[in-house]
């Protein structure tokens, strides 16, 4: 069979294999993947809350199906071509996650005439004054959350500003629909430790609450009570007056996640393919045909305690190699070395053999393939190709 012109689909023939696949390729393990899932819908249901899983990591229809609760959703996007692409394959309950810009809400009261639930998200009064104002030239309520600060990481209103969230409430009130608020606990990705994620958690959640208490005191609706972050989501102990949980790059992890010890590297599931084109023996390299166009140019673990370069690399199983790192990285080449420090050797690989590698930050990573090759454990065989697309 020749991968090279194969239309990925949900069933691929029986001679698909890791072995003949163009590389590099994205791969990825399912059974990991539904570990990964499990784990977390199992823990937010002890706590009582319900997942509004992300979907701007997989950017795919058939990942999405395996998250969410249900076909309808819901779920969160963080692109208008994300709601777009998912509305079309069925889904009718999103939120856009990330603060709206007036020129795109003509896209969004597109998608809420089709029946899809869109709500955007916002930080500011003028913000609520455009949303508000489309709405009336609509003869539609667009729902808005406000955006809470909870960690000064990014977004935005800092829960003690009475008056500013007021405001935003009260401009919504004036044409659209006030759903909720919503904050994501940016500060988790510094790592810290499990007590420092709780911390993290408690901040996250007590900042949103609050707010919520406050538009509920001045007589405005609230339903919605919304938190997100994958550490924070693996670590809140205490999810009292939360509504939903955001997060996403669970589905996959990556070594950032590992590096802050929200899981194993056993748990990702993520991995680019790559076939050893040369050798630099007299340097200590290994170089592969997977450089940063295919692994992306995230530096996520630069600053842990264990730099991962490039990405760490495995066998073609999937089993990694004691301290084999890709050291750096070209347009269209990947130098494997051995991690500065180690005593490891590398391993004995020719011309020609294949390796995997595990990705800094899944997101970056998976941004730049079109397909998922879907295997299972350390099977080379590829059960499924799955799509994903890019763009906004």
């Amino acid at each position: 069979m020749d991968l090279a012109t194969f239309d990925p689909s949900t069933s691929v023939a029986a001679t698909a294999t890791l072995e003949v696949v163009e590389t590099p390729s994205l791969v990825l393990d399912a059974d990991r993947m539904d570990r990964n899932i499990t784990r977390l819908r199992n823990r937010l249901g002890s706590l009582g809350v319900s997942l509004r899983p992300h979907l701007k990591t997989a950017k795919s229809i058939e990942v999405a199906r395996r998250i969410m609760s249900a076909p309808e959703g819901p779920a969160t996007v963080s692109t208008l071509k994300e709601a777009e692409q998912f509305a079309a394959d069925g889904l009718r309950d999103m939120v856009y996650a990330v603060g709206i810009a007036p020129a795109k809400l003509a896209r969004v009261v597109e998608l809420r005439a089709k029946g899809v639930d869109l709500v955007v998200v916002l930080d500011t009064v003028e913000q609520a004054q455009a949303v508000a104002e489309a709405s009336r030239s609509a003869g539609m309520r667009i729902p808005a959350l406000i955006e809470i600060d909870c960690d000064g990481h990014r977004s935005g209103v800092v829960p003690t500003n009475h008056a500013q969230l007021l405001e935003i409430g009260l401009a919504l009130a004036a044409g659209a629909e006030l759903r909720g608020v919503l904050t994501h606990a940016g500060d988790s990705y510094k790592g810290g430790g499990p007590e420092a994620q709780q911390r993290y958690a408690e901040s996250e959640r007590a900042a949103v609450v609050g707010a919520a208490q406050l538009l509920r005191s001045a007589g405005l609706p609230c339903p919605v009570v919304s938190v997100g972050s994958t550490p924070t989501a693996h670590y809140a102990k205490d999810l009292t007056g939360v509504t939903e949980v955001r997060a996403g790059v669970f589905v996959f992890f990556d070594l950032v996640m590992a590096g802050i010890g929200v899981c194993q590297v056993d748990d990702i599931a993520l991995s680019v393919l790559a076939t050893v084109i040369g050798h630099q023996r007299e340097k200590g390299w290994i170089i592969t045909d997977a450089g940063w166009m295919s692994l992306s140019r995230d530096r996520g673990t630069s600053k842990q305690a264990v730099d991962q370069g490039y990405g760490l690399v495995c066998d073609i199983q999937g089993q990694n190699y004691r301290d084999i790192i890709v050291a750096d990285a070209n347009q269209e080449h990947g130098i494997v070395a051995v991690r500065p420090g180690s005593d490891a050797r590398l391993p004995d690989l020719r011309i020609g053999d294949r390796v995997r590698i595990l990705p800094n930050h899944a997101c970056a990573t998976a941004a730049q393939h079109e397909a998922y090759h879907v295997v299972r454990g350390q099977s080379h065989a590829i059960e499924a190709c799955w799509q994903r697309f890019g763009g906004w």
